[in-house]
């Protein structure tokens, strides 16, 4: 690596448009040649704090259609922020092509080299090539496709009322966690041509008529043909279906053709978003530890003074600070500390391995080129199987990490499950992916059955995992919703893993 000196990049606090081109220019040459970084083309946007917290409304999306949920998230963050009982953040970065990253107007020029580390780099890099996200994102497409939607539900308000396409849309942002398609298909959606497909889609709805609605008792049309088995009439429909947006979307039987392609919507959105829930502890710690390189090689060549480096590493320290757990702030790990500790943590591994490193990380310990492993972990792993296979002994001794069991069920109470042994090692890097692994974590809901014979009830399946139950209060409202898009009766089962019916709601739609 070279230490060729470079002249300062800026001086002092302030920054102009050129600066900020300096610094990126700055950061994307050691990113590139020094670090291996494979990035999309940067764009960058400078917004204001209102701006900002417009953009946390939105959950940080550009061009996004209107809501009124939306609305009511600014003004929460806006009053919180305005009795200063919460920051902002310093960039909300964009999976795009080009990669879009606004900054914030009041970041000193630090703040900006720092951001444009963090997000036009860490981030950038880990959108391109992470395979969840290359599986599962265009991003090439992303903002056509929210201008297409913006655009779309604009015209849907003018047409049929604000109230119903707002009915239609609060029904399914309820139903987004249920919305997504969890294992890759065939084909990647082409998010590019979805006007050209609406226009399609309208006119075969006005063309087709499904023959399994002729079942239903009272029926004008003529009887269902006949021989047609029930297990036949279930793999029609694609039963079983995990992905409730996109059942209703395709079978719904009383919805409209604009109502069908709002909820295409919100899942092609919910989509968009399942690698970032699947990679947050490795998407930011990507991104600070790549930050914290590029700003260390910049002040080592003299592009940052001492003063103005000292500044970003107040900033850093508070980024990955992670409260202990008998601290009152303590509220499970920071995503950034844990992600940046198993960055370098892996770095000293490759590079400066101990006996034990050698036998728990035999492929890696002390292979020497501590980057182009961290790129290839970048590329082919997800936060659950991050932490399964590479939170050493060390980090964990290190973060005194421990586990402890709280079951009321259980008379004695809370335990300790795993110290630092090295049974206990092993059981805290398996809890601590799992919690992270969303199989786990999400509810596992799915469309079990239709009763196409009778009253065209919609039945669904709650296979419910270590006896945790849906509540009570939220399962209700959301199964409102869902009975008001299928427009009959829905009941929901909750299924032990022997198969055991522990409960059962049902809904009719208002």
């Amino acid at each position: 690596m070279t230490t060729a000196r470079m002249a300062p990049l800026y001086e002092g606090a302030e920054w102009d448009f050129a600066t900020l081109q300096r610094i990126h220019d700055a950061c994307a040459d050691i990113a590139v040649s020094e670090l291996g970084l494979d990035l999309y083309p940067n764009q960058i946007e400078v917004i204001t704090a209102e701006q900002m917290l417009d953009a946390y409304s939105s959950t940080g999306m550009p061009l996004f259609y209107k809501h009124w949920s939306f609305g009511k998230h600014f003004t929460q963050h806006e009053a919180v922020y305005r009795r200063g009982l919460q920051g902002l953040a310093y960039e909300i970065v964009i999976n795009s092509s080009p990669c879009i990253s606004f900054l914030m107007e009041e970041n000193t020029a630090t703040m900006q080299a720092l951001v444009i580390a963090h997000a036009c780099m860490g981030h950038n890099h880990f959108f391109k090539n992470n395979y969840l996200f290359r599986q599962w994102t265009n991003a090439e497409g992303i903002l056509d496709y929210l201008s297409f939607a913006r655009n779309y539900v604009a015209r849907c308000e003018e047409r049929y009322g604000q109230a119903r396409v707002e009915r239609t849309l609060d029904a399914a942002h309820a139903l987004m966690g249920q919305g997504v398609h969890r294992y890759p298909g065939k084909k990647k959606p082409d998010l590019r041509d979805e006007e050209r497909r609406e226009r399609e889609r309208r006119a075969y709805d006005e063309q087709n008529f499904n023959d399994l609605w002729r079942t239903v008792p009272g029926s004008d049309a003529s009887p269902a043909p006949s021989g047609i088995s029930a297990e036949r009439k279930r793999a029609l429909l694609g039963l079983p279906q995990e992905n409730i947006l996109y059942f209703l979307e395709k079978s719904a039987p009383r919805l409209e053709p604009w109502q069908r392609e709002i909820l295409r919507m919100v899942r092609q959105i919910a989509q968009y978003f399942y690698p970032q829930r699947q990679t947050k502890v490795m998407n930011e710690g990507t991104a600070t530890y790549v930050h914290y390189r590029i700003m260390n090689i910049l002040h080592e060549r003299g592009g940052i003074s001492d003063g103005n480096f000292m500044e970003f590493l107040q900033s850093h320290t508070n980024v990955i600070f992670q409260p202990a757990y008998d601290d009152p702030r303590f509220s499970g790990f920071n995503p950034y500390a844990l992600g940046f500790a198993m960055m370098r943590d892996i770095e000293r591994i490759v590079t400066a391995p101990e006996e034990e490193d050698r036998q728990w990380f035999p492929e890696i310990a002390g292979t020497g080129d501590a980057m182009a492993v961290l790129r290839d972990i970048w590329a082919n792993y997800r936060d659950e199987s991050f932490i399964g296979q590479f939170l050493s002994p060390h980090l964990m001794r290190q973060m005194r990490m421990f586990q402890i069991h709280d079951d009321p069920g259980v008379s004695e109470g809370i335990r300790i499950d795993a110290i630092q042994n090295e049974r206990g090692y092993r059981r805290i890097r398996r809890a601590l992916a799992r919690s992270h692994d969303v199989g786990w974590i999400d509810p596992n809901i799915e469309v079990a059955d239709v009763d196409l014979t009778g009253d065209r009830r919609l039945i669904l399946h709650h296979h419910v995992v270590n006896g945790i139950l849906l509540t009570e209060a939220d399962a209700r409202r959301v199964l409102q919703h869902l009975a008001n898009l299928w427009s009959y009766d829905v009941i929901l089962r909750e299924i032990d893993s022997d198969g055991t019916v522990l409960k059962e709601k049902s809904c009719s739609p208002a």
